[in-house]
């Protein structure tokens, strides 16, 4: 469809539904190659996008990381955790490897606009937001595991400066995507009796 064309009506899609309601994060531990290709990161990145955008700010941008980009970010994190961390360098090797355990990793950085029209910064820091979970959902369409992940490195200054965030930037999420290797098991979810109200 171009630009132009409208979107058809809301119709009823029971297999969307059962996607929707069996979602489960898959563990980025428990993910190995291959990742999606080229051409498929950038349809999982398209439907990413497709997010609520008060005023289209576009509000947020995506840092790649993939084959040994994986390791150098690996590297810095080995030593910003050991330079802060004098007492724990048993962890070192561990930190180190945090982005190798999936074979794509995506960071989504939440990047506020200026708007002369006022549209309110937390409105685009939930946008961004919906762009990590509009992700999963893409790469798990496309029959990935993936799992949102934020960690210390997603909030350490040091981190952020050397991926190029700017004043006012912040890593929304990680988002690991790869080939599952085991089920995801189910897990207690809320009990919406106490969850909602009427007014």
């Amino acid at each position: 469809m171009n630009n132009t064309t409208p979107f058809p009506l809301p119709s009823k899609n029971p297999q969307l539904l059962e996607f929707l309601k069996s979602r489960r994060s898959n563990l980025a531990k428990m993910m190995e190659g291959p990742g999606p290709d080229p051409a498929i990161l950038d349809d999982i990145l398209s439907v990413a996008a497709r997010v609520p955008d008060h005023r289209k700010l576009a509000p947020w941008r995506f840092i790649i990381f993939e084959g040994e980009a994986r390791e150098r970010i690996g590297a810095h994190l080995g030593r910003v955790f050991a330079a802060q961390n004098p007492d724990l360098l048993d962890r070192v090797e561990f930190e180190t490897q945090r982005f190798m355990r999936a074979p794509t990793v995506v960071g989504v950085v939440s990047s506020p606009v200026e708007c002369p029209r006022g549209t309110p910064e937390w409105e685009q820091r939930l946008s961004s937001a919906i762009c990590c979970y509009n992700m999963c959902l893409a790469a798990q369409a496309h029959g990935f595991g993936a799992q949102w992940l934020t960690e210390w490195y997603a909030y350490d200054p040091e981190i952020l400066s050397h991926l190029g965030l700017t004043e006012g930037e912040r890593i929304s999420g990680f988002i690991y995507i790869g080939t599952a290797v085991t089920p995801s098991q189910p897990r207690p979810r809320p009990d919406l009796s106490i969850k909602v109200s009427r007014y």
